[in-house]
């Protein structure tokens, strides 16, 4: 298990406002997620980055998405972030979060891409967009990656297709606008949370 990256829900904060991240960040501890991205086409989103480590530092793993460039990474980077979650496999971004000590998690969506990442020195993968590979696919690409890789399914993910993913080999899942839409109440987004949080342990109860 790669340390650190052992949370198997991702929380995808996209468009969190810099006054609410930290009222969304105790709603979705208090529910048992434990790993907060912000994707960085939010709005100022390293200062909610910045909250959210500099308050959950030890609580939740704090990253940052749709990281482009490397860049990108070192302004996360100093803003706390110890995740970085890309949409395609940048070897460069990839480099970049190794040099800066931080968890790689690029986005892939075929064998080709899953092993470049992976020779790049990436923690895990992200599959991306899942909805469109489906379980079948993951369990094939599963098939030929190492067996130690750990691969998150992200697009499409809800608590009725959890057991359906685990089956499939999933190790986490990344769950966006189905757990948190900006201005969402906390208490709306910690129901959201809980019902994502019992679906994983009952699929992994059954496996």
């Amino acid at each position: 298990m790669t340390p650190g990256l052992d949370a198997p829900i991702v929380a995808i904060l996209r468009g969190l406002r810099v006054d609410e991240a930290v009222d969304v960040g105790e709603a979705l501890c208090a529910a048992g997620i434990r790993a907060l991205e912000v994707p960085l086409n939010s709005p100022r989103a390293c200062d909610s980055v910045r909250a959210l480590a500099q308050r959950f530092l030890g609580r939740a793993l704090v990253g940052a998405g749709t990281v482009l460039t490397p860049a990108d990474v070192d302004a996360v980077a100093d803003a706390g972030a110890e995740l970085v979650v890309s949409p395609d496999a940048d070897t460069d971004v990839i480099a970049a979060t190794r040099r800066r000590g931080l968890i790689a998690l690029p986005g892939v969506f075929t064998p080709t891409e899953a092993f470049r990442a992976l020779r790049a020195g990436a923690h895990g993968l992200k599959l991306f967009p899942a909805e469109v590979a489906g379980p079948s696919g993951l369990r094939a690409l599963r098939a030929v990656l190492p067996p130690a890789t750990r691969v998150y399914a992200v697009g499409g993910v809800s608590p009725e297709n959890v057991a359906e993913w685990r089956a499939a080999g999933a190790d986490g899942i990344g769950v966006g606008s189905a757990l948190y839409k900006p201005g969402m109440a906390p208490a709306t987004i910690r129901r959201n949370a809980e019902a994502f949080v019992h679906a994983w342990q009952a699929a992994t109860n059954r496996r």
